[in-house]
């Protein structure tokens, strides 16, 4: 519509009959003369006003959807963090009752050889300085660490340091290809030299040919000259199979060792050998066999049937 002076007088007039409409809808009430028309447009525009409220109210419904999601997400984010930390702290507890474990069963064996150790922790595996079975340990020179002084724990012969620093070690294990140990047969004294094989059974030549050897027979480290690098007395391992003799100068044995390799943590360096051979004392007490259960059946003679008397004695 052009700006003229026509449509400027017909829009000051519609706004005068909106007015005298709306008054006169005001003072009539509930008999308002406009209230029919008023029912004639619900009746036309409630349809159309239902259908796009029935569109805007889902994507209402949704926005809220989505806003009181981020506000249940925001708080199961907030309780995962903290389940999160509390699993840290369990974790962190049940770690710190494993290292008290270690350190109580190591401080034993070493009470029951009478070994002076230093404590200390493993911090990394497998040293890069090759593939051998390696560890290294928190202690070093400054700690009186030095080269070939035997290492265990609570379990028994872990290996031989073989290098040293101011502040760590580097730790040959007994389960290492290039490991060699002097073992003694627990009991009956035969002597041997114990070899790692890896993730495999320590493979043990014993001296002696013709000893007699079972599976279940323990071994004790022999002991060094002057206790370097190993000190007497400390747990090898069990006799898990013994290769027929054949009449050949040695025997051989594979031995299951008592130390767990793959789960080294808390280990102990031998800083002062014993007094004297502790010889068997450190071995773990043998578990006592089970007894078999024996059944007793006992056979009860059955009642005579209807009829029937029992013969006379």
């Amino acid at each position: 519509m052009r700006d003229t002076r026509e449509s400027r007088l017909l829009l000051v007039l519609l706004i005068a009959i909106a007015f005298a409409l709306i008054t006169v809808d005001i003072r009539g009430g509930e008999d308002s003369p406009v209230d029919g028309a008023r029912q004639a447009a619900a009746t036309v525009f409630g349809p159309i006003e239902n259908g796009v409220s029935g569109a805007v109210d889902p994507i209402g419904n949704a926005v809220s959807a989505i806003r009181e999601s981020g506000d249940r997400h925001d708080r199961l984010a907030v309780l995962e963090r903290e389940n999160a930390a509390l699993k840290a702290e369990l974790g962190s507890d049940d770690r710190d009752r494993s290292r008290l474990r270690q350190l109580d069963k190591m401080l034993k064996t070493a009470g029951q050889g009478q070994y002076g150790i230093k404590g200390a922790q493993v911090i990394a595996i497998g040293a890069a300085q090759g593939f051998s079975w390696t560890i290294t340990i928190d202690v070093g020179a400054e700690d009186g660490i030095k080269r070939d002084m035997t290492v265990l724990n609570g379990d028994g012969l872990v290996g031989r340091v073989t290098t040293v620093g101011p502040s760590t070690a580097t730790v040959l294990l007994a389960s290492d290809p290039d490991f060699t140990v002097g073992t003694r047969m627990e009991a009956t004294d035969e002597l041997g030299f114990a070899s790692g094989q890896g993730d495999r059974p320590l493979r043990v030549e014993l001296l002696n040919g013709k000893a007699e050897v079972k599976k279940g027979d323990r071994l004790v480290t022999f002991g060094s000259q002057a206790d370097k690098p190993f000190v007497p007395g400390v747990p090898v391992g069990v006799v898990s199979r013994v290769d027929p003799s054949g009449g050949d100068l040695t025997r051989t044995l594979y031995v299951t060792p008592f130390v767990s390799f793959s789960k080294l943590d808390i280990v102990g360096v031998v800083v002062q050998a014993p007094g004297k051979d502790p010889r068997d004392t450190v071995l773990p007490e043998k578990a006592e066999p089970k007894p078999t259960p024996t059944v007793t059946v006992t056979v009860t003679p059955s009642a005579p049937a209807d009829g029937q008397t029992q013969p006379e004695q």
